[in-house]
């Protein structure tokens, strides 16, 4: 019976045979929040990975698109090319990052209220602080504001030399993806307080769940 609905249904939406809607990884006897709260563990790996291949990728194109601007083009403006490539990748970490973390005070402010419950983005909010000088910087904006620098060289040694007005819309935009650039890590830095206050304020909002017991009969 299941095999036979199961290929009617898939016949009619084009999707693969299968004789359960739930996803392999979630197992049937999870609850709702259960599976939430699997489910948003799981988004958090895989949005931390996809930000660590995403780091070099970016580079490694800026760098390359950066060696041919600075062999080949003839146009000063066409250090922009670059540059685009390192804003887009460093707005992509940068994303990746905002998301997380705002997953993360969520899981913290309405899982990790029971002491056996679990604890990690808790105590990793707590740990966090005790590494002066050698925790991670999860947007690597040293990294993309000294890219950001040596992208103006090819604007420099392009022959002919930028004109005034070209050497100051190219000068403009770089020092607006630097500013951009720290104005990020700074909100980065306050997001884990402000927006774990905000949740709290949200929690705090939402009225008690009512129990559901059977009332006695006489």
């Amino acid at each position: 019976m299941c095999l036979s609905s199961a290929v009617e249904f898939a016949f009619r939406s084009q999707l693969p045979v299968t004789c359960s809607a739930v996803p392999r990884k979630v197992p049937r006897h999870m609850s709702l929040s259960d599976t939430e709260y699997a489910i948003l563990r799981q988004t958090i790996a895989a949005r931390g990975t996809a930000r660590m291949v995403l780091f070099p990728v970016a580079l490694i194109a800026w760098a390359t698109l950066a060696l041919i601007v600075l062999t080949l083009a003839e146009a000063p403006v066409a250090s922009l090319l670059p540059l685009a490539v390192l804003v887009a990748g460093f707005e992509a970490v940068h994303a990746l990052h905002v998301g997380v973390e705002r997953v993360g005070r969520y899981l913290q402010v309405f899982y990790e209220n029971s002491e056996n419950g679990p604890r990690w983005e808790t105590i990793a909010m707590a740990v966090g602080p005790a590494l002066p000088g050698g925790g991670i910087e999860p947007l690597f904006t040293l990294v993309f504001a000294s890219a950001t620098f040596v992208n103006i060289i090819p604007a420099l040694t392009v022959q002919p030399r930028p004109t005034v007005t070209e050497l100051g819309v190219i000068g403009v935009l770089h020092l607006a993806a630097v500013i951009r650039i720290v104005r990020a890590r700074g909100a980065a830095a306050r997001q884990r307080a402000v927006e774990l206050e905000s949740f709290r304020a949200l929690r705090a909002q939402i009225p008690p769940a009512k129990s559901h017991e059977p009332t006695p009969t006489l």
